[in-house]
């Protein structure tokens, strides 16, 4: 990862900049060397200590002193928890997610749209399925989930953007090809449903159902996930998304 910025930046400008890619940077991996950093953006090692070191004082970061790394501050927990609390599409979808999990026996995931990926803005897991999905991010490259592929199947700039980045392998079953993704998304956009089966986690099967604005482009997306044995009818799992995402666009008023 590089820091590219193709409108012409100030020095301040591109302190901030910088410190935002530093960010990115520790998102990644669970602690990272600052010549890792240093050699991503393009700066000095000197340069990104420094804005490591100030984001410290702030709690943004944190330094492991046994091994000179650095990850992710305890502040930006507090932040990440806040800005959730205050996204008005989870607060409005929180008790449509409680009473999927507790209809379908799955976990749930509330998914939006950011360019060629997706990010789980929330994630309810089924009493027998804790630790489901805990090696993964709060973010996957659409191609490789059902949440993802009807977001891009009823959005053409998630679909443009995903194939602009290509199609990572994240399992042997992962759509590969923009011809596969293609026919992917005509099938979702027949039956107005996605499932994915081993494609973003070997043995999970998920179904996904898009929200949608008046104009009918996808904003969001509700899902059911669980283990390939205990999955069960995705017939009747996709019927309790799409009730859930119908119910959510009613209370957004959309």
């Amino acid at each position: 990862m590089v820091a590219l910025h193709s409108q012409p930046v100030d020095k301040d400008e591109q302190s901030v900049l910088n410190a935002l890619d530093v960010l990115e940077c520790l998102m990644r991996e669970e602690e990272v060397e600052v010549s890792d950093i240093a050699q991503r953006l393009g700066v000095s090692e000197n340069i990104t200590r420094r804005l490591l070191n100030t984001m410290c004082v702030r709690e943004l970061a944190k330094r492991n002193p046994d091994t000179d790394r650095y990850q992710l501050g305890t502040h930006l927990v507090e932040l990440g928890q806040m800005a959730s609390d205050r996204f008005p599409l989870r607060r409005a979808a929180q008790p449509l997610l409680e009473e999927l999990r507790r209809v379908s026996g799955l976990s749930v995931h509330l998914t939006v749209p950011d360019g060629a990926d997706v990010v789980f803005v929330e994630r309810l897991k089924y009493v027998t399925g804790v630790g489901l999905m805990t090696d993964s991010g709060r973010r996957m490259p659409s191609h490789a989930t059902s949440a993802g592929k009807v977001l891009a199947a009823f959005d053409p700039a998630v679909e443009q953007a995903r194939k602009a980045a290509g199609f990572p392998a994240v399992t042997p079953r992962t759509i590969s090809t923009a011809a596969d993704f293609d026919r992917a998304l005509s099938e979702v956009r027949r039956t107005g449903v996605a499932v994915s089966v081993s494609e973003s986690h070997c043995q999970l099967t998920s179904v996904a159902a898009p929200v949608r604005d008046f104009y009918g482009r996808a904003y969001a997306a509700i899902s059911v996930v669980g283990p390939d044995s205990e999955f069960g009818d995705a017939g009747r799992a996709a019927r309790l998304v799409i009730t859930a995402t119908a119910k959510l666009g009613q209370a957004l008023g959309r």
